[in-house]
This record gives structure tokens, C-alpha cells and sequence, in this order.
């Protein structure tokens, strides 16, 4: 049974990913404190604004405890989205900004001197290998088209966590993952049916423990 649970914080997208879930027969419903993640089953956080400004209102709402302890130790699958993936991270630029940690690495910006800085819009994603039986053949296309709003890209220090990538100038990583951590760049709820494939694969396969790389 899904339990599943959206961080509902001040500049998110919280609700289209709420209405996408919906779309392929999950309920959610969000989270605005620790007491309100108790029992989940899944835990998203979705992305919009700045990785400062994400942070902030993790701390602000005294979420960083609760999330350590389901997601690292009792390995709750967890799903970050655009600014979520990149605070999975140690350090991002923007805002000066000390991140979860969770995964070794940092975020870095685009040369604004080489593309157009934010990227915006749709941009193809070449899926590496499949993450704990989210096979990239089965539940999704291989090579499919992707929402993308960023200024921002994350550069894991371990490859074995970068699960995608895209290209914008250069190549950059487009999803992560390791263990029950996923990370997309992309607007997953915004990528239409290639997206709502991959919601449902993070939310419908029995996730496993380790790093497949």
C-alpha cells in the first residue's frame, strides 16, 4: 500500500506533481512538517526555485532529521525533482548553498558564455543502465524527450550515480540514483507520457538496496 508523500515547500511544484500522480491512479498528499511524513511510503520533492531557497524551508520546516532517518536508514525511495536532485548533493553555487549530502559531489552552472543559461524546454535523456528493476526498455523509452528548467547541473563525484544524461552545451547529468535515491533534473510530471512511465516505475517496482552500475 502507497503512502506517498510530497514536500510541500514555499517555491515547489507541488501540486502539477500531485495532479501527474493522479494521472496513472495514485493518491498523495503533502508534507509540511516531520509529523506529517510518518508511515510514508514514497517521499518526492519537487523542484522549482533555488537550491538556497530549497534548503532554507527544509530547515525552516525541520525536515532535515526525519528525512536522514527514513531515507538513509529505514530506506524510504525518495524522488527529487529538478532543485531535488541537485540538494541531494553536497554544495550547490547557487545561494551559497550547503546541501543534503546525501550522494558526493556539487552543482555546477552552465557557461553562460557557450548556451543560453536557463535551459528551457525539451531536450533528449539517454538513460545508462536501470535502476533497481526500472528498466529503461520496459517502463519507458530509451532516448526519450524530456522536460528541462535549469540553470544548474549536478556532477557526481561516483559515476555509478548518474543514471542519465543529456547534453546542452555539454554533456550533464540528467537523473542519479543510488539505492532507494532517485534524482531527475527534469520536469518528470511535465514530460508527458515518457514522465508519467517513469512515476510509475519509481512508485510500482519493489526497490533494492546498493548501487547498479
Amino acid at each position: 500500500m502507497t503512502n506517498i508523500k510530497i514536500i510541500d515547500y514555499k517555491a515547489g511544484n507541488s501540486q502539477s506533481v500531485q495532479h501527474a500522480l493522479a494521472k496513472i491512479g495514485y493518491t498523495s498528499s503533502f508534507a509540511r512538517c516531520a509529523e506529517d511524513l510518518h508511515h510514508a511510503s514514497h517521499i518526492i520533492l519537487p523542484g522549482v526555485g533555488s537550491a538556497r531557497a530549497t534548503m532554507d524551508t527544509i530547515h525552516d520546516y525541520k525536515l532535515s532529521e526525519v528525512l536522514a532517518k527514513m531515507v538513509l536508514q529505514e530506506k524510504t525511495p525518495f524522488l527529487g525533482i529538478c532543485v531535488g536532485l541537485q540538494v541531494l548533493f553536497e554544495y550547490s553555487p547557487e545561494g551559497d548553498a550547503e546541501c543534503l549530502g546525501w550522494l558526493k559531489g556539487s552543482v555546477k552552472q552552465f557557461d553562460k558564455t557557450q548556451v543560453r543559461v536557463p535551459q528551457m524546454g525539451w531536450n533528449k535523456v539517454e538513460f545508462l543502465r536501470d535502476a533497481n528493476g526500472i528498466e529503461p526498455r520496459k517502463d519507458m523509452a530509451s532516448d526519450d524527450y524530456f522536460y528541462f528548467v535549469n540553470s544548474y547541473y549536478a556532477v557526481p563525484s561516483d559515476a555509478c550515480d548518474q543514471w542519465a544524461i543529456a547534453h546542452y552545451g555539454i554533456p550533464f547529468t540528467a537523473a542519479v540514483h543510488r539505492g532507494n535515491i532517485y534524482g531527475m533534473q527534469f520536469h518528470v510530471e511535465k514530460s508527458g507520457e515518457a514522465g508519467l512511465r517513469l512515476l510509475h516505475g519509481f512508485l510500482s517496482h519493489e526497490l533494492k538496496g546498493g548501487t547498479v552500475c
